[in-house]
């Protein structure tokens, strides 16, 4: 988010705080271009592959949907607890050190599903190994998005938010798209899943650790991001960061901000990690019966773009028209387009543009209203200890979705497809409710009141 510039201009010779080049003299750093968009690709594509391809992959193996939403929801965990223990990336260590070292484990992590895919337990161990790699992608997060602020000056930042968050996206398509498309091709020609998501995994990690071989040779190194003092200021530490931690809990309405936090995407939690099964289930067990290669087209490559599209224009009604007067029609764009996967479920459809159309509409919309989630995290955020409540947010954030997946494939196992999204359009209650209680200033967010 940039900030309003200060009126009047500087005196000649002096460089306001924030634009000043954060670099010792003589250590120009490499342009933004050089590390910016491979910094947030390499951030987005642990994430996926946790979150969404570890569902395609169990999925092709036969495990069960209750087994593969419980224990790949199990996988939220490092995402809600990052918020605790995100100081020691400050005390230990440089922020770029940090992001290099955890991409080499990171690309390791992917090698290691590709050696445990061919075992006798390849669910048990491969999931062990997705575990380490949730850890170290949420801590990556922390350092990558610390590192960027470090590396450069305000006025970059600003400039480079849309190019990350454009990387960023393209690392989901890429995966959930392109990944699932091509495991889909090797398991066709080879007859083997498990011999297709090897060779995926193994491209995986050899990507990852040329990724993390450029950003140890390219990423520049700021002045401020300086080796933390270690154990010695842990405690004192600590007493701050329990400090803010209180503060957050005292804010004025927090047990209905909670609730919101919490249930905001309690029907999206239980669709989301159905939605690959549905598509990838044959016909006799309430499902599509797409390919592999069809399910990374439609899902993958088309949903996500509507996603993006999505996002954006909810960002430019947020803009246009503030935070309170778009609310609903934003909560209305989010929950409402469910009825796609009811309708597919009922209809059976054998067209790809169908089902890819159905996918576009219930995303886009998907899109929209979490735009609106993400401005009311902001507005909880706003006071003295800005970045810290904004990542308790975000770990509540996952929490709301970490408990609702874990039981939605043992429900949808129980009762089939249909009566199951049947349920998700009866779960979005909670979320009108918790909505109807939440207070916005009026013209948050919009462009006037900025």
């Amino acid at each position: 988010m940039t900030e309003a510039a200060a009126p009047g201009r500087p005196k000649q010779g002096r460089i306001p705080p924030g634009d000043r080049p954060p670099y010792p003299a003589g250590e120009g750093p490499a342009s933004p271009w050089a590390w910016v968009p491979s910094l947030y690709f390499a951030q987005g594509i642990p994430y996926v592959v946790v979150m969404t391809l570890s569902v395609v992959l169990y999925k092709n193996l036969g495990i069960s949907n209750t087994d593969i939403a419980l224990y790949t929801s199990w996988l939220y965990l490092p995402w809600v607890l990052k918020p605790l223990w995100s100081p020691l990336a400050e005390l230990f260590g440089t922020q770029r050190r940090w992001v290099t070292v955890l991409q080499f484990f990171i690309g390791a992590a992917l090698a290691g599903v590709a050696l445990t895919l061919p075992m006798e337990r390849a669910f048990q161990l491969s999931l062990a190994v997705f575990w380490l790699m949730a850890f170290a992608s949420a801590s990556h997060d922390i350092a990558a998005d610390g590192y960027y602020m470090l590396a450069l000056p305000r006025h970059s930042q600003a400039a480079f938010v849309g190019v990350r968050s454009t990387f960023y996206r393209l690392a989901n398509i890429g995966g959930q798209g392109g990944l699932v498309y091509l495991a889909g091709e090797l398991t066709e020609r080879s007859g083997s899943a498990a011999a297709a998501w090897t060779a995926v995994f193994w491209l995986l990690g050899a990507l990852f650790v040329a990724l993390a071989g450029w950003h140890a040779f390219v990423l520049p190194r700021p002045a401020a991001d300086i080796r933390g003092p270690g154990r010695k200021a842990a405690r004192g530490l600590a007493r701050e960061f329990l400090a803010v931690f209180a503060s957050f809990f005292r804010k004025p309405g927090i047990v209905v901000t909670l609730g919101f936090l919490l249930l905001y995407r309690f029907p999206e939690a239980q669709l989301l990690k159905l939605a690959s099964p549905f598509l990838l289930d044959p016909a006799d067990k309430g499902g599509l019966g797409l390919s592999t290669k069809a399910v990374g087209i439609a899902y993958g490559t088309v949903g996500l773009t509507a996603l993006t599209l999505g996002g954006l224009a909810g960002g430019w009604v947020i803009a246009r028209f503030g935070l309170k007067r778009a609310l609903w029609p934003l909560v209305l764009a989010m929950h409402l387009p469910n009825l796609a996967f009811l309708a597919l479920a009922l209809a059976q459809p054998g067209s790809l543009w169908v089902v890819s159309g159905a996918l576009a509409v219930e995303q886009f919309g998907y899109g929209l209203g979490f735009t609106a989630y993400l401005m009311y995290m902001i507005l909880v955020a706003e006071g003295p200890h800005k970045t810290a409540h904004y990542a308790l947010c975000t770990g509540f954030m996952a929490l709301g979705m970490m408990i609702p997946g874990m039981w939605s494939g043992w429900l949808q196992d129980h009762i089939g497809y249909v009566p199951f999204f049947g349920w998700v359009l009866l779960a979005t209650l909670p979320s009108f409710m918790m909505t109807a209680l939440i207070r916005i200033p009026e013209g948050f967010g919009s462009k006037e009141s900025a």
